[in-house]
């Protein structure tokens, strides 16, 4: 298959779509990329990597760091984390504080806010201190992308952390129904730290190669997780990964992923390839929007999908 001419047929295609959706305004360091960026990569499990567009321009990577840290935290606690947050889509926004109140402060899934600053509670407790938490996410990120490189946005950090006022409420919320162990700032800002980490469509695409291969890198041979457990991360992908789209993702597109408001998507296709698209402005629901298209016309092009 020439995956080089399909990625080159995309970036053509998705060439309309750029006047549409918007970008990540209210963190305001979000607010100033431009939306007119586009790039798409795709790592085999031989190494081969295959590109279009801006693919070697960094961006902040949000949300995708929510699959790293579950993927952690899963790591260490094993099915005892299920007792802190779900893993059943949520049907509501991301930072939705009502069905929080509903359910008693138990997160639907590590992949809404609240369910990542849980995420990120649980390691805090695990490293005994949030500085060596931020370091151990930051550690298994470089070795997942085989990149030592990767670092934090400080100014996007920043400025999340000066706009935090829901994310802390969500924290507060959850800790008045002992939810949450560390203290709420320290915590969102760990939270915020983890989410403004800077990677581009290569490293990312080459960071996910060990969920398509049962939790074992494929080019290094190294295991992260037990097959059940990359089993279970690439199920809570496929239907949370999207927030409130997720149900419209898994039926355009047909993969595990996980997006970001930075406009990044990371994919899985099993026992292929990892997979990254970026493109900054976002639908309604805050996922890449044409990212989304990019990813619904790569697994129409190639049949490549887990249906």
């Amino acid at each position: 298959m020439d995956y080089q001419q399909i990625l080159n047929d995309i970036e053509i295609e998705i060439q309309p779509l750029f006047d549409k959706g918007k970008v990540a305004d209210y963190i305001p360091a979000l607010g100033e990329v431009d939306a007119h960026q586009f790039g798409m990569s795709i790592t085999l499990f031989d190494g081969s990597v295959y590109s279009v567009g801006a693919a070697e321009k960094f961006f902040s990577i949000q949300s995708i760091s929510k699959v790293f840290t579950f993927t952690l935290a899963l790591k260490y606690l094993g099915a005892e984390l299920y007792k802190r947050v779900g893993r059943e889509p949520s049907g509501n926004p991301f930072n939705s504080l009502v069905q929080l109140e509903y359910e008693n402060g138990i997160p639907r899934n590590p992949f809404i806010n609240a369910g990542a600053i849980v995420i990120t509670d649980t390691l805090i407790s695990h490293y005994k201190s949030d500085s060596k938490a931020f370091d151990a996410i930051l550690d298994f990120i470089q070795s997942i992308a085989d990149d030592t490189t990767i670092t934090m946005d400080v100014v996007v950090a920043i400025s999340e952390m000066e706009h935090a006022y829901r994310n802390l409420a969500l924290t507060n919320l959850m800790k008045s129904f002992d939810n949450i162990d560390n203290n709420a700032i320290t915590l969102v800002q760990t939270y915020f730290n983890h989410c403004a980490l800077e990677m581009n469509t290569k490293m990312l695409s080459r960071s996910v190669l060990f969920l398509a291969n049962h939790g074992v890198d494929p080019i290094t041979n190294k295991a992260y997780v037990t097959k059940s457990q990359a089993k279970r991360i690439n199920a809570v992908m496929l239907t949370c990964g999207h927030y409130d789209a997720s149900g419209d993702f898994a039926f355009k597109v047909g993969l595990p992923g996980k997006s970001g408001v930075g406009g990044g998507i990371i994919a899985v296709i099993p026992q292929k390839m990892g997979i990254c698209v970026w493109s900054p402005a976002l639908n309604e629901q805050g996922n890449s929007l044409i990212g989304t298209k990019a990813l619904e016309l790569f697994t129409t092009k190639t049949g490549l999908s887990i249906f």
